[in-house]
């Protein structure tokens, strides 16, 4: 039937190409096993009415074009529940369930079949006594849409009935040139204070967005130990770890730099990965380590509304501005140096203002319109191969998401934690954050077999301790 055919988006396309294919891994770690019946009633009557991809297959036309074709679905093939030696314990377990989570990326969805897969793991580990993974392919949608939805379909763990809430947007104060948005400025300030953003978004914009194409397209990062650089990368196996934040100690840095939360959570990332760096370098290499040239590729929602939304407001057509689907755009920005005298703060205040002019810049739209001029002209494979070389060229990714104030449960059952990773890039390094309960989780995809998981995740940590550290010293100033 015509109606159950409808054309992929512009932007998916661009996630089903030769070149490039990612996949979005989320894991919930429930408080209780997951019970199989759950699993298919959570599908038919949670998942399937998200949107209608989550019952189409992928099809070409006579053209070439791509499609969405709505087929009737067996729910039995895509619930997964693997089987584990019996008598395990729960550190056996939870090395096991995270090989198992990892090695997801390495198998690719059928092509007669929808681009989703549930995996109920029914063992207990040291943190949960089950785990319940989401594989999806990001032609589905991205991070904002898939989690969103999810989050709009669930409720709160201890009152199903009740939505989940989300934190407020951070609140700025704004100032102009010295006067405080709460006085009155005269005229010429008015109109300097215009000039003077305009200019200054101008420079910025322009800035980004050729040093961005240059750096897509002609020149890469050094390799360093959270970059091999290897051919195919994209194919290897994956290693995947968390770690978890307090957000009250988010928010302390936070305050004492004037910022915002991701200013923090990138500065963390940056300070643990020239940790790792200088740590994985020997003594002769550690001072030129510290001074490598690193970039990471930060992925942005370019939704106009930040806020999730509803499923109905997800799918309605007329509200372009949140509807469903890939809304996404990149910045590269490039990693401080680390030298040994500086303080940790010193970093973060380098790091806050590095991602303040980015904030200044239009430079991600400009690079969405890129996007799309060159699918117009060359078609997806061409964008395909653009973001692929863009990703390759990058030392790593950076996503967040926001996450529920409340624990929220699933078919009834409470989820303890959750985090969520994107794999398949062409990186040896990719990091997520979302929050969750009053914590942020850190989760790092990392090239198994070349990047020390373990001592990057220590490094990580050394980085939050020393920033905390020295963010709450009565000393500090």
């Amino acid at each position: 039937m015509v109606e159950d055919v409808q054309p992929v988006s512009p932007s998916s396309q661009y996630f089903i190409t030769s070149e490039l294919a990612l996949f979005i891994i989320a894991a919930f770690e429930m408080e209780a096993p997951f019970d199989d019946s759950k699993g298919l009633e959570l599908v038919e009557k949670l998942f399937l009415p998200i949107n209608t991809r989550f019952s189409s297959i992928l099809i070409r036309d006579v053209k070439g074009l791509q499609h969405w074709k709505k087929v009737k679905i067996n729910l039995e093939d895509h619930i997964i529940v693997p089987c584990f030696p019996s008598d395990l314990s729960p550190e056996s377990y939870e090395q096991r369930i995270q090989d198992y989570i990892s090695n997801l990326s390495l198998t690719p969805f059928p092509e007669n079949k929808p681009l989703w897969e549930i995996h109920n793991i029914k063992y207990p580990t040291t943190k949960c006594l089950g785990t319940l993974v989401f594989k999806l392919h990001h032609s589905l949608g991205d991070g904002f849409s898939l989690m969103g939805a999810l989050f709009s379909s669930l409720g709160r763990a201890d009152n199903p009935s009740l939505p989940l809430t989300f934190p407020a947007a951070r609140s700025r104060t704004k100032t102009m040139h010295g006067v405080h948005a709460n006085r009155k400025p005269t005229a010429t300030a008015v109109v300097y204070g215009k000039i003077s953003r305009f200019l200054s978004t101008s420079v910025n914009t322009a800035r980004d967005f050729f040093s961005g194409l240059i750096k897509s397209s002609l020149t890469q990062d050094d390799t360093s130990p959270i970059r091999s650089g290897a051919i195919g990368i994209e194919f290897l196996p994956v290693q995947i770890s968390t770690l978890t934040f307090p957000l009250d100690s988010i928010q302390l840095i936070k305050a004492k730099i004037g910022g915002t939360v991701n200013d923090v959570i990138a500065s963390i990332i940056f300070y643990g990965t020239r940790l790792y760096i200088k740590k994985m370098s020997s003594d002769e290499e550690s001072v030129d380590a510290t001074k490598r040239h690193l970039t990471a590729l930060v992925l942005l929602n370019t939704r106009a509304i930040k806020t999730y939304q509803t499923l109905d407001e997800l799918n309605r057509s007329s509200c372009s501005n949140s509807k469903w689907g890939n809304q996404f755009g990149f910045l590269h920005i490039s990693i401080p140096n680390l030298e040994d005298q500086d303080p940790p703060l010193d970093f973060v205040f380098k790091t806050k203002e590095l991602i303040r002019t980015k904030r200044n810049s239009l430079a991600v739209y400009l690079i969405g319109g890129l996007l799309d001029m060159l699918r117009r002209i060359k078609g997806p494979e061409a964008v395909g191969r653009y973001i692929a070389d863009t990703l390759r060229n990058t030392s790593f990714t950076i996503s967040n998401l926001i996450g529920p104030l409340e624990k929220m449960g699933i078919g009834g059952n409470p989820v303890k934690s959750f985090y969520f990773s994107v794999v398949g890039t062409p990186q040896s390094l990719s990091c997520s954050a979302v929050s969750y309960m009053g914590n942020l989780k850190l989760c790092l995809s990392v090239e198994k077999g070349f990047v020390n998981s373990e001592l990057l995740m220590s490094c990580m940590d050394d980085a939050f301790t020393k920033i905390f550290r020295q963010a709450t010293s009565s000393t500090t100033t």
